[in-house]
């Protein structure tokens, strides 16, 4: 029966064994399994976080930028619409410039290096094309290289050339811009990115060059300058420079006096901005004789004398017989002592004749005036000053009005730095008035929980520290009496049979030859029921040993 007793605490000790190897196992890979969460958990609160590095990219560029973050081994995802590539923040700048060392993003835009890969025996109509194509493409990235514009689309029409002078056709351009947001181009900024397209292509003229932005409006329409005051763009910037620029001469001069910020000036300008050209031609008389000059001098002399000479004016009514004398002829007479003389024969008269025509240079002037556009005429200015800060022996600062005198000199001052024009009808107007103070911008003071950064850390603390006290309560729920088991040397159900093999019934069994007394049968007696009690199976087992006499 003591052998039959033996076999079965050997065959109980087995399965007791195999129960506490399989114990064993269940409580590691529990244990294993407990430490995993905490892994991931612990992970998961250490997540970073990730900041945009390339968005809006073509799927060419972004393909090549996500097999470049591969290669660096640089984590990478998505936004939720797709549209952005998103890094951890610690590693946006490094990767923005390796990827910019590597030429990506590229734009999408198609540059000369289309030419680089030119199959052999092209045709010269697809060379032709993509010529015209890199040529757009560089345009494109030329244009996008200006601040406000994003994304930029150039389209070139260029005519096939013709050997017939009639048939030459000139080259078009078509630019749509895309601008960034809050963003506009002036009328200078989109005269110069047609002067850039103009210039690029040959023989394309900047009319035939017309440029939309992304809202489809006409940004290069000259027909349209003109607005309802018959003044363009550029005109009203003119005016507006010049009236600043006076502005400032003026606030400029009179600060060092006053003092800054006690000194304010507005200027309005009127501006001509007709342009006119004038001819004219002016005659005027010889004023002094000295200053005369003779054009040509002509002189004519004629003289008749005594010798017969044909004198007088020639034609027929010189040649006429002269006229019967109405006078009679009285011989004078002659005097006694002259008698026998003959008397003298009287002398014919001699007729002379002279006339000059002399020729002056006429005092002409001619004068051609041509005048700009743009020329002031009239300017009105009004300064407002500040009382004169004083500042007495504690420190403390008054102000007190400006006396005549100082009124005068910043009034003087004023006028030479605006060009005070009194022929032009120049109007000035200086005010000295105490200013009223500045009203303190009073900021709503943000909620604590409202502050972007102090919410920004509240995140990252809360879940450090959600982190923290999930793993705790991992550790004290499940890990801690795992690892208690684990670290124990027998489970406390394998510790009852093998005491009681050891012991117990042995000294059942010694008992029941021995009889030691009463108190050792109670002993094994509390023995037996705390051993049927803990392992009810063994003992039947036993028992049935027993009852079958197989001992």
């Amino acid at each position: 029966m003591a052998a039959g007793n033996n076999a079965a605490l050997m065959n109980s000790g087995g399965l007791g064994s195999m129960s506490q190897i399989g114990n064993k196992f269940l409580l590691l890979a529990g244990a294993a399994a407990v430490i995993a969460v905490m892994a991931v958990f612990w992970l998961w609160s250490q997540q970073p976080d990730y900041r945009v590095l390339f968005s809006n990219y073509s799927d060419k560029d972004g393909g090549a930028i996500v097999a470049a973050l591969e290669k660096m081994n640089v984590p990478y995802k998505f936004s939720d619409s797709g549209s952005a590539i998103l890094v951890p923040a610690a590693q946006v700048h490094q990767a923005r410039l390796k990827l910019a060392s590597d030429g990506l993003p590229k734009g999408g835009n198609i540059g000369f290096e289309i030419l680089e890969n030119q199959k052999f025996g092209v045709s010269q109509f697809i060379e032709q094309v993509n010529f015209q194509r890199a040529l757009e493409g560089e345009l494109e990235r030329s244009i996008q290289s200006i601040g406000a514009v994003e994304v930029a689309r150039i389209h070139l029409a260029i005519p096939k050339a013709s050997v017939f002078v009639r048939d030459q056709q000139k080259p078009t351009a078509s630019v749509l811009l895309n601008l960034r947001a809050g963003r506009s181009l002036d009328a200078q900024q989109v005269g110069a990115v047609v002067h850039l397209v103009a210039s690029s292509v040959p023989d394309l003229p900047a009319t035939n060059v017309t440029v939309v932005d992304q809202n489809g409006n006409l940004l290069s329409d000259t027909s349209k300058k003109m607005g309802a005051n018959n003044l363009d763009p550029t005109q009203i910037k003119y005016i507006d420079d010049i009236q600043q620029s006076i502005v400032k001469r003026v606030e400029s001069i009179i600060t060092p006096i006053v003092g800054a910020k006690n000194v304010r000036a507005e200027a309005s300008a009127e501006i001509d901005f007709t342009s006119v050209e004038q001819a004219a031609e002016t005659y005027k008389p010889n004023q002094k004789p000295d200053d005369v000059t003779i054009r040509s001098l002509q002189s004519n002399e004629s003289k008749t004398g005594a010798d017969g000479a044909a004198t007088g004016v020639p034609g027929a009514l010189s040649n006429q017989p002269p006229a019967a004398a109405t006078a009679p002829i009285v011989t004078p007479p002659v005097a006694a002592g002259a008698a026998g003389a003959t008397p003298a024969v009287a002398a014919a008269p001699v007729n002379s004749q002279k006339n000059t025509t002399t020729n002056f240079e006429v005092d002409k002037t001619v004068r051609y005036v041509q005048q700009g556009m743009g020329g002031i005429k009239r300017l009105n200015v009004a300064v407002v000053v500040n009382n004169m800060p004083v500042v007495d022996k504690k420190g403390k600062t008054t102000y007190r009005p400006l006396t005549a005198a100082e009124k005068t000199q910043i009034n003087d001052l004023a006028q030479q730095a605006m060009g005070f024009s009194k022929e032009r009808g120049d109007s000035l107007t200086v005010v000295n008035s105490s200013f009223a103070g500045e009203p303190l911008e009073i900021i709503p003071e943000v909620p604590l929980w409202k502050n972007p950064e102090v919410v920004e850390y509240a995140k990252d603390a809360l879940r450090f520290i959600v982190g923290i006290v999930v793993l705790l309560l991992i550790y004290k729920k499940a890990l801690s009496p795992v690892l208690k088991k684990i670290m124990t040397a027998q489970p406390k159900l394998l510790s009852a049979p093998e005491n009681e093999a050891d012991g117990s019934v042995v000294n059942l069994s010694g008992a029941q030859g021995k009889l030691p007394g009463v108190s050792g049968y109670e002993q094994s007696l509390e023995a037996a029921k705390q051993l049927a009690k803990d392992n009810p199976r063994m003992v039947a087992s036993v028992v049935a040993n027993w009852t079958s006499g197989n001992e």
